[in-house]
């Protein structure tokens, strides 16, 4: 079988590890703590031959993010040389060199890095086929095949991972040749797994129907449905700030917290994706599933353990206790020029911006709102979450109106938690400011490359583990709080309002904010700091 040697000398594995000295030793105890704690959430490491089939490989996708995902994978040593083998498969017919030269521009190498591009390449077979005719999977799943015999692998040892870099439209005829032509064969072990990408259906109804197809062909833990903002560092923190922190516990409910906005805010309009996006608007690209699954780590109770069944279980619970959402607790916006893309109608009532208020029913957040604001064409571009406590009772300092406290984790860019905080001027009056107490991760984690989200979601399938991923009732509970307003604005009942770009959206927006209860600090900017 296809085993794995000596891999804690393997240097890719000892530059990982990031050890000046100590060498091999340091990576191995790295290796036998993450080992230790992979198995206490109920996934042992595995080993043998591991095969990634990237589908709809000759599209944008798979060029600008899921290949140099795998590119940055293998050289931290997470893929190694004698065990994985990656194929691309799409309809367009070009060879295996075509396809490598389309994707090595995309390969971030760094100073001495083309050695390591050209090794990479090498793991590349490209086969040409259509997505609804078996000749193509039976020539993909005989290329696998020869790659698994060629490394002495035993008939369904194997793994198998297929990542669908396709629009949904074609996932059920995917995974219909997907299941009759290239999984394992044998009850010997190993898998067969699919990762698929958002937007997961359009509606409850087209989601549910799509789910019930897969669901036909796949188990539930062979499908892995990827929302990559789940595997954005500061998200992934969110349990951790709230769980291993003590100061945090007693003062994360409806008793402290005054309100929650989760903000994503571009600079830029649709910029060539008009007749995409155009289909789907902000609130399905953007709010029902990034936004609202940071919501679900915000608002969640304590999981019994880091099993991922666990945690998803209360995801799902924080889903199912929010009420409808009321029209008055909308604002919906379109940016001026949006449809002079002539990709979009132009009578198009999508919606390019919108902030909502959504409430949940139950002891730890009855009446706390949650604002969710996402909107395209603003004046800048950050995403972030914001926690602002309630005003300090008895303020004998007469400084409420500088600003309440607020919790700060900034998503992206410049990647950062802070709090802000009223201090004291330095001086002999006794005068009042709003400052911040800051982890800014530029600053602190000096030399420290934070990974990409996809890096961090692939190496989770090859894993086995579903903790940032949305499972099927989780996905169905998402659907059914956003169903109904999206049905009416489809059918045109419920029209964005016009906004300039650059601007920061409707002021109708900030109104809504401020009726929600959102206290604004004015004279105080964050400025993330410089080295």
């Amino acid at each position: 079988m296809c085993r794995q040697k000596n891999q804690n000398r393997n240097p890719a594995r000892q530059k990982r590890s990031g050890a000046v000295t100590g060498g091999w030793h340091c990576e191995k105890r790295d290796y036998l703590k993450n080992e230790s704690f992979t198995k206490d959430n109920g996934n042992v490491p595995e080993t043998g031959c591991l095969s990634i089939i990237v589908l709809g490989a000759s599209g944008d996708l798979a060029k600008k993010k899921t290949f140099p995902a795998l590119f940055n994978l293998y050289r931290q040593g997470f893929l190694q040389l004698n065990e994985v083998h990656i194929f691309g498969y799409a309809r367009t017919k070009i060879s295996d060199d075509e396809l490598k030269n389309r994707i090595r521009g995309y390969l971030s190498s760094g100073n001495e890095g083309a050695v390591d591009v050209s090794k990479f390449l090498q793991l590349i077979k490209y086969v040409s086929g259509s997505y609804d005719a078996a000749e193509g999977f039976l020539a993909l799943d005989k290329a696998i095949t020869e790659h698994e015999t060629s490394r002495n692998s035993s008939e369904g040892l194997s793994r198998r991972l297929f990542y669908l870099a396709l629009p949904p439209s074609v996932y059920p005829q995917v995974c219909k040749m997907i299941k009759n032509y290239c999984t394992n064969k044998s009850d010997l072990g190993g898998w067969t797994r699919i990762v698929v990408e958002k937007p997961f259906g359009k509606d409850l109804a087209s989601a549910e129907e799509l789910s019930s197809q897969i669901g036909e062909l796949f188990d539930e833990p062979q499908i892995y449905r990827i929302d990559h903002y789940l595997g954005k560092e500061l998200v992934q923190n969110l349990l951790v700030l709230r769980f291993a922190n003590r100061f945090f516990l007693p003062l994360w409910n409806r008793d402290n917290i005054d309100n929650v906005q989760i903000v994503f805010r571009e600079d830029f309009g649709t910029e060539g994706r008009g007749g995409y996006f155009d289909e789907y608007g902000i609130i399905r690209d953007i709010i029902q599933n990034h936004l609202l699954q940071v919501l679900c780590l915000v608002a969640m109770e304590k999981p019994v353990s880091l099993k991922p069944e666990y945690i998803r279980d209360e995801k799902v619970k924080v889903l199912q206790s929010v009420v409808p959402i009321k029209d008055e607790e909308v604002v919906l916006g379109q940016y001026e020029g949006y449809r002079d893309d002539p990709t979009v109608p132009d009578n198009s009532n999508t919606p390019t911006f919108a902030t909502m208020v959504l409430r949940i029913h139950n002891e730890r957040w009855e009446g706390v709102p949650f604002i969710l604001k996402a909107g395209k064409a603003l004046n800048s571009r950050k995403a972030e979450i914001r926690v602002q406590f309630k005003d300090v009772p008895g303020d004998i300092f007469k400084c409420q109106k500088q600003g309440r406290n607020e919790f700060v984790i900034r998503l992206q860019p410049s990647e950062a938690i802070y709090m802000k905080l009223t201090v004291k001027q330095p001086g002999l009056d006794m005068s009042t400011a709003q400052s911040e107490l800051d982890l800014s991760y530029r600053q602190r984690y000096q030399g420290v490359v934070i990974p990409e989200a996809y890096e961090r979601l692939i190496l989770d399938t090859i894993r086995g583990d579903q903790q940032h991923f949305v499972r099927r009732d989780e996905l169905k509970a998402a659907w059914e709080i956003f169903t109904p307003l999206l049905h009416r604005i489809d059918n045109g009942e419920f029209k964005p309002i016009a906004y300039k770009p650059g601007s920061r959206g409707p002021v109708e927006a900030d109104e809504l904010l401020e009726k929600a209860g959102y206290v604004q600090t004015h004279g105080y900017i964050w400025i993330p700091p410089t080295l």
